[in-house]
């Protein structure tokens, strides 16, 4: 078993801090805090990207970086669940392009939070190789 643990700490206002084993992250809705959705959305990102390069680096297809755009849109009916969740990922530089569409659509198919968040939204994703 992978046992996780994380600590809030919250004002009597919604501001706070996350606290994990390894950083502190500012929770609320001011400059330099980051809010609820932000982060689900940088867990579900951060969770692609280390499946991706697990499966690039299995696959020996080595490159440049990564950077990805996340969009999504939010339901209005209570709960406010994600309707549809957008993913934009530009790989810069690989060694050879064979490869690095299936080795993405393994990432989503092997990423626990997209499996996640998909039974909620409708998910898509676009791979560029810049």
């Amino acid at each position: 078993m992978d046992y996780k643990e994380v600590k809030l700490e919250f004002t009597n206002r919604f501001e706070g801090d996350l606290i994990a084993p390894k950083a502190v992250v500012k929770i609320g809705g001011e400059e330099g805090m980051v809010a609820p959705y932000d982060m689900l959305l940088g867990a579900l990102g951060s969770c692609l990207y280390s499946t991706f390069l697990d499966i690039m680096r299995k696959k020996r297809i080595g490159f440049e970086k990564l950077e990805m755009v996340i969009t999504g849109e939010k339901r209005t009916e209570v709960p406010t669940t994600l309707k549809w969740v957008k993913i934009e990922a530009n790989v810069f530089a690989p060694e050879k392009e064979i490869g690095v569409d299936q080795a993405f659509k393994l990432s989503t198919e092997y990423c626990s939070i997209y499996q996640t968040i998909s039974h909620v939204a409708e998910m898509s994703y676009e791979v560029k190789i810049v």
